[in-house]
């Protein structure tokens, strides 16, 4: 496949790495220094866009990627607040669209292993609920995509919390401890305490691969498709 990389950081490095591993060519690369000379033309000349560029930059790319009818992987974070009006124009318009907070076989495997935990454990109100995330310090977003996504779930399958929220104001709100740290690729645990003992669930990722691997198996699962696509179909969980 010919494939457009949005944002050429430490993930789009890698990205393309694993692209060409594969088989697929980049044809463009665009980042903050040449994003303003992107044209629909260009974009046309690629069969998928991977876009992997920051929370400031990532809703217009979707746009212009929509307007080229260039399906488009998106895995930066921080844009969800606009979702809905971006789920409507790919339905509308027959778009493709494939979206995921995280786009590693673990940290889905996780999300899964989370929503399984929080319906157990409903019935033990005795232990408290919390979350921690540990990423980089370049990471802009607080907290993050994957952290959202595990609280989310399991908010939606419990009684006892009913926001996420990383300064906690009320009992009723789920905790998320957010450190920025060193290079860490990103830590994500649950913690389950009680008067006398833990219970903690946690995936650490040591390196990018994963994630880049997972983009990347995306787009090659995107080409050809319309409609707007998730993990959970990629793995069939």
């Amino acid at each position: 496949m010919k494939i457009a990389l949005f944002g050429y950081g430490k993930m789009g490095k890698e990205i393309e790495q694993i692209a060409l591993q594969r088989n697929h060519t980049i044809v463009f690369k665009i980042d903050k220094e040449n994003s303003n000379s992107l044209a629909k033309e260009q974009l046309k000349q690629a069969d998928v866009a991977i876009e992997f560029s920051t929370p400031h930059t990532v809703i217009d790319n979707i746009y212009k990627c929509f307007e080229a009818q260039l399906p488009i992987v998106v895995g930066a974070t921080g844009w969800y607040n606009k979702f809905e009006e971006i789920k409507l124009i790919c339905i509308e318009d027959k778009q493709s669209l494939f979206y995921a907070t995280n786009f590693s076989l673990g940290v889905n495997l996780f999300f899964k292993m989370n929503e399984e935990i929080a319906r157990m454990m409903k019935n033990f109100p005795g232990y408290e609920v919390t979350m921690q995330e540990i990423h980089h310090i370049h990471k802009l977003d607080k907290p993050s995509g994957t952290a959202i996504t595990t609280a989310e779930k399991i908010l939606a399958n419990q009684t006892k919390k009913s926001n996420w929220s990383i300064d906690k104001k009320s009992d009723t709100d789920l905790f998320i401890d957010v450190v920025r740290e060193d290079e860490v690729p990103g830590t994500h645990t649950v913690f389950y305490k009680s008067d006398i003992d833990e219970i903690s669930l946690t995936h650490k990722a040591y390196n990018r691969k994963g994630f880049a691997l997972g983009a990347v198996l995306a787009a090659e699962f995107l080409h050809n498709k319309k409609g707007i696509y998730t993990m959970n179909d990629l793995l069939n969980l």
